[in-house]
C-alpha cells in the first residue's frame, strides 16, 4: 500500500484529518491531558470558563450599553452582547491555542509519529468544552427573558457551532504547521483575535456598519464569523423580543440564502487549504522543532 512500508506509515503520507478520526482514543487522551494541564494549581479550575467571558460581558455592557447608551437603542442589549461574546470567545480560544498546539506538543513529536492533525484538533475540543458551560450560562439568561426558540433556530444553534470549529480547525491547522516555521505566527493570531471582536457584530448591531459601507458591506458580510454571529443572535436574541420589538431589520437580508452559505464555503475553503499546508509542512516537524 502506498505510503506504508512493513506496516510503519511513512511520516507526511497519511490520511490527514481522516487519521484523527481513526485515532479518537488518542484524542480523548490529548483532550484530558490539555484540560489537565491547563488548571493544574490553578483555584478556580474549570469555572474560569465562565468567569473570563462574564468579566468580559460586564466591561462591554457597562462601556457600551451604558457609557455609549447603545443599550436603549437594543432592545435586550445584555442577551445581544453575550450571544456574541460566547461564539467569538470559542473561535478565538481554539484559534489561538490550535496555533501554539504543535510547537507545545514539541517532546511528544519528536519522540514519537502519530498524526500530527491530533493536536490542533484537541486544542479545539478542549476550546468546546469551555464553550459548552458558557452556553449554559447563556440559555439560563435567555429563559429569564423569556425565550421561545423555534426548531430552525435550535438546529441553527448546532449548525453554527460545527462551522466555527470547522473554521477554527483550518485555521488552526495553516497557523499551527507555519508556527513551527515562524514562531511570529503568534503575533499574527493575536492580531486576527482582536480583530475579530470587532470585525464582527458582536458590541454593536449589523446596521451600523451597513450605514457607514454603504455599497461595500457586502466585504464585511464574507466573514464567516460575521455571518456566525449574526445567526446566534437570531437563534438567541431575536426570540427574547416582545412582538413590537421585532422589526425588518433585526437581522441582514439574505442571510440564509446567500450570506450562510457563502460562508459555509469559505469555512470548507479555509479548511482545505489548512490540511493541505499542514500535510506540507509537517513532513519536517520533528527536525524543526
Amino acid at each position: 500500500m502506498a505510503g506504508k512500508v512493513d506496516g510503519f506509515v511513512r511520516p507526511g503520507s497519511g490520511r490527514g484529518l481522516l487519521d484523527v478520526y481513526g485515532d479518537r482514543f488518542l484524542l480523548k487522551l490529548l483532550v484530558r491531558k490539555e484540560i489537565k494541564i491547563r488548571y493544574r494549581g490553578s483555584v478556580l479550575g474549570l469555572l474560569w470558563s465562565y468567569v473570563k467571558p462574564l468579566m468580559q460581558f460586564l466591561i462591554y455592557f457597562i462601556a457600551l450599553g451604558i457609557f455609549l447608551n447603545l443599550e436603549h437603542g437594543t432592545p435586550n442589549y445584555a442577551i445581544y452582547l453575550f450571544a456574541g461574546i460566547v461564539l467569538v470567545n470559542f473561535f478565538t480560544e481554539a484559534l489561538s491555542n490550535s496555533t501554539r498546539s504543535i510547537v507545545d506538543n514539541r517532546d511528544l513529536i519528536r519522540k514519537i509519529y502519530l498524526p500530527r492533525e491530533l493536536f490542533p484538533v484537541a486544542t479545539v475540543w478542549v476550546s468546546a468544552a469551555h464553550f459548552l458551560p458558557q452556553m449554559i450560562v447563556l440559555i439560563g439568561a435567555c429563559l429569564l427573558v423569556g425565550w421561545a426558540p423555534s426548531v430552525l433556530q435550535l438546529a441553527a444553534v448546532v449548525l453554527i457551532f460545527i462551522m466555527v470549529s470547522v473554521l477554527a480547525t483550518g485555521l488552526g491547522l495553516m497557523f499551527g504547521a507555519v508556527n513551527v516555521y515562524f514562531r511570529d505566527s503568534e503575533n499574527i493570531v493575536d492580531m486576527i483575535v482582536m480583530v475579530v471582536t470587532w470585525a464582527s457584530p458582536v458590541l454593536y448591531v449589523w446596521s451600523m456598519v451597513q450605514r457607514a459601507m454603504g455599497p461595500w458591506y457586502w466585504l464585511y458580510q464574507l466573514n464567516p464569523m460575521t455571518t456566525a454571529v449574526e445567526v446566534f443572535h437570531w437563534a438567541f436574541w431575536e426570540p427574547t423580543l416582545k412582538a413590537d420589538q421585532v422589526v425588518t431589520g433585526t437581522i441582514p437580508p439574505n442571510l440564509f440564502t446567500v450570506w450562510l452559505p457563502v460562508s459555509m464555503v469559505v469555512t470548507l475553503v479555509v479548511l482545505f487549504l489548512g490540511q493541505l499546508t499542514f500535510r506540507r509542512l509537517s513532513v519536517h516537524f520533528a527536525q524543526e522543532l
